[in-house]
């Protein structure tokens, strides 16, 4: 145990918290015999076997579930300490890990990114796009947009703005159906909707109408699929305003319809926020969405 290395701790945490190397392996940007062999290593460092290994995973043995909370505290300490040290540096260069939806991720971001890149050209940036709320604690990433405000503790976020929400269509879908006048005329056109959330059923309900998944001619959970659904004319979505308005192959309808509005956050950690880059990255970040917001 001399020369203990502490990445063996944070594989075993990812190992324990994933139930597989998989699982552990796509959370921590990783290969499956990388940490398999992390694993391996502690067990010879320990004396004692962690993980019992099977067709449905690993499931940890009684001296692994005695060692986890340690375990995961010596994970959380390494990554304060990562923290403060990141909130110290002074020069405007590096990395910044920037976590976003998926819809704002591909659509939004990479012209943000690009914008500014002219301006720092010593930062490098990383977009991790996925519809999950990223543990900012863990560094899983350095910055958050967010469509909910965050919860967790040592989390500082800002809301940059309300992002109103339209029913909106294809320009060449239009041609060929014509415009709703009312939410009522929604019933004699195609729906783009989602394939197992209830999200547009319930929106459709408080309008007074009654409907199931199959009103949808187009299914999809993914927002980025949902989306190009919309622009190739397979029917009518709803989407944020300020992406159709960006958009030329979309038009927005019915906007008196009462939708609700959806909420846009930036998030960091506390202890990254005297960080030169993490901040220039924030500041920067916040003033284009808030100008990407209006509408």
């Amino acid at each position: 145990m001399a020369e203990f290395d502490w990445n063996l701790i944070r594989s075993f945490v990812a190992v324990a918290e994933a139930g597989s190397l998989s699982e552990a392996a796509r959370r921590l940007s990783s290969s499956q015999p990388t940490l398999g062999r992390h694993v391996a290593e502690l067990e010879t460092a320990l004396g004692a076997v962690l993980f019992r290994r099977g067709r449905s995973g690993y499931e940890l043995t009684e001296n692994g579930a005695a060692f986890l909370d340690r375990a995961k505290a010596m994970r959380d300490n390494a990554d304060t300490i990562s923290r403060l040290a990141v909130g110290r540096e002074e020069k405007v260069a590096g990395t910044v890990r920037i976590t976003a939806s998926e819809v704002v991720a591909t659509y939004v971001l990479p012209s943000i990114m690009a914008r500014l890149g002219r301006s720092e050209p010593d930062i490098e940036v990383e977009i991790v796009a996925s519809d999950q709320v990223g543990n900012l604690l863990r560094r899983d990433a350095d910055i958050a947009v967010r469509m909910v405000e965050p919860a967790q503790n040592d989390i500082i976020a800002r809301k940059i703005a309300d992002l109103p929400l339209t029913a909106c269509a294809a320009s060449s879908y239009l041609e060929r159906r014509g415009h709703p006048k009312t939410a009522t005329d929604l019933r004699d056109h195609d729906i783009v909707g989602y394939d197992r959330a209830d999200d547009i059923i319930q929106g459709f309900a408080q309008f007074g109408l009654s409907v199931d998944r199959h009103a949808f001619r187009f299914r999809t959970d993914n927002q980025v699929v949902f989306w190009e659904a919309v622009r190739a004319g397979n029917g009518i979505g709803f989407a944020q305003l300020s992406l159709v308005k960006r958009d030329a192959l979309v038009e927005p309808l019915l906007q008196g319809l009462p939708l609700p509005v959806l909420p846009m956050w930036l998030a960091m950690h506390h202890d990254v926020r005297h960080s030169p880059r993490i901040r220039r990255v924030a500041d920067f970040l916040f003033a284009e969405l808030k100008t990407y917001a209006a509408v």
